[in-house]
């Protein structure tokens, strides 16, 4: 018995032993699908529609460049993916450590903003144009998933004038309406953040739209310029510098140019000195320094009449040096 006990306790600790690195294996490939999710997800189209999840690229609104997005076939829904990375990450996993930490986090997302990307590419032709048609592109097709998410057309009455014909719906870009709409966002985004008591003062200092004044702990103005900031994130330039107009908001501060370090050359030609710098030399300047040392003795001799006054040298001349010859 002792050993058939030994036996079945040593089968038992084998199973659990088996169980935990089955728990752990399946741990670690959740968190490698987490990490290599995107690359192997997007390879089988089946895979997609039958887990209702599907990764797909769009049109990023802001940039105009291709983001992977995530759509939710079942729920209807978008939403934008964001990936939390850090250097030297890693999971630990009961006794395991696996590497890669990354974190990818799917949040929902208003889809409007990416309609809007393409109304007003269509608003360039001026014309009323059914949905369809204004949803279209060769860069990113799966952009017309965005036309199967419900309450499509209440969304649309926010950016958008409307027209019926036959039925069939028309729409045209409105650019008064989305700056309305893109208002209202900004003042649910002030509410949130106020709600969840985030602190904007130091954020907003630290975009300089108000360069050199002085901050008050968490202003109304700064929760509006901060979220005007997070919905810019969503839209073009042109249209968030449109709706800072429409919100009031300061101009951001432009840094005054540094001074030149030096002199810049327009011409190939040879510079001219203005003034003549020879008189400067090195004798000039001794003898001004002579001069300039002279006793109050020399002064006075100097100030003498010479005038019928031979000098030493003439004593020494030719026809003197004779005479002396003679003697």
């Amino acid at each position: 018995m002792g050993a058939r006990g030994f036996t079945k306790k040593n089968h038992v600790n084998r199973r659990e032993k088996k169980n935990r690195v089955n728990k752990v294996s399946n741990k670690a490939n959740v968190l490698l699908l987490q990490t290599y999710f995107f690359s192997e997800y997007l390879k089988d189209a089946s895979k997609k529609m039958k887990s209702g999840l599907m990764f797909v690229k769009l049109v990023n609104p802001c940039s105009g460049e291709g983001t992977i997005y995530l759509f939710d076939l079942c729920l209807q829904q978008l939403f934008e993916i964001k990936v939390f990375k850090e250097k030297h990450h890693s999971w630990f996993i009961d006794q395991s450590v696996q590497s890669g930490g990354l974190l990818h986090f799917a949040t929902p997302m208003d889809p409007l903003f990416l309609l809007l990307h393409y109304l007003r590419k269509a608003d360039k032709e001026g014309k009323f144009q059914p949905l369809d048609q204004v949803v279209l592109d060769d860069t990113f097709p799966n952009c017309i998933l965005l036309l199967r998410l419900p309450d499509l057309e209440k969304l649309l009455q926010h950016v958008t004038e409307e027209k019926e014909v036959d039925k069939k719906k028309y729409y045209k870009y409105s650019k008064e309406k989305t700056i309305k709409w893109l208002g209202k966002k900004v003042q649910q985004t002030v509410s949130a953040l106020k709600t969840n008591n985030v602190n904007v003062s130091a954020r907003v200092q630290a975009t300089a739209f108000f360069s050199g004044d002085p901050f008050s702990s968490d202003k109304e103005e700064d929760y509006v310029c901060y979220a005007h900031g997070l919905i810019s994130d969503y839209i073009p330039k042109e249209l968030s510098d449109d709706l800072a107009k429409y919100l009031k908001l300061p101009e951001p501060s432009v840094p005054l140019p540094s001074p030149p370090s030096k002199k810049v050359k327009v011409s190939d030609e040879p510079i001219e000195a203005k003034e003549d710098y020879t008189k400067f030399n090195r004798k000039d300047l001794k003898t001004e320094k002579k001069n300039s040392k002279m006793t109050a003795a020399q002064k006075a001799l100097a100030k003498v009449d010479k005038s019928g006054m031979k000098s030493i040298d003439s004593f020494f001349a030719t026809k003197n040096k004779k005479k002396i010859e003679k003697i």
